[in-house]
């Protein structure tokens, strides 16, 4: 975590150019930074291009969210750490595409209820008020 804070402080006042020459040299970082900018671009359009302080903290995430997956497999009361613990443990950020999907579902059927709603009111607004009107005209 500290040595995450000293790599933050240190980019806030240096070009791209030295951002990349300093973890080319310094090399603190868990993972190799080739493949990371590598996969980041095969998923971004070609115009795009990724700053340096991007790849920094890309890097940086990996590491803390292998981290916190290795923490959780840890609990597993056996020596050998197996696929089910892996599994187990990557399954909350396996879930954000599904509990996303589940929001929108929702939504649409709030959305949907919603409208009923309002032509419920509607249609008493327009039995009642206009019927109740009417009566009252004639007293």
């Amino acid at each position: 975590m500290e040595k995450e804070k000293d790599i933050e402080e240190g980019l806030s006042d240096k070009s791209d150019r030295e951002v990349d020459e300093e973890y080319e040299d310094k090399k603190e970082f868990a993972f190799p930074m080739a493949p990371i900018i590598r996969l980041m671009k095969d998923e971004l359009d070609d115009d795009k291009m990724i700053r340096s302080r991007v790849k920094v903290e890309m890097n940086l995430w990996l590491e803390k969210m292998c981290r916190k997956i290795a923490k959780k497999m840890n609990e597993s009361e056996y020596t050998m750490v197996e696929l089910d613990d892996f599994k187990t443990a990557i399954e909350p950020y396996e879930m954000v595409d599904e509990v996303e999907h589940e929001r929108h579902r929702i939504v649409a059927s709030l959305e949907k209820i919603k409208m009923d709603c309002d032509s419920l009111i509607r249609d008493v607004n327009r039995k009642f008020i206009s019927h109740g009107e009417s009566e009252w005209n004639e007293l």
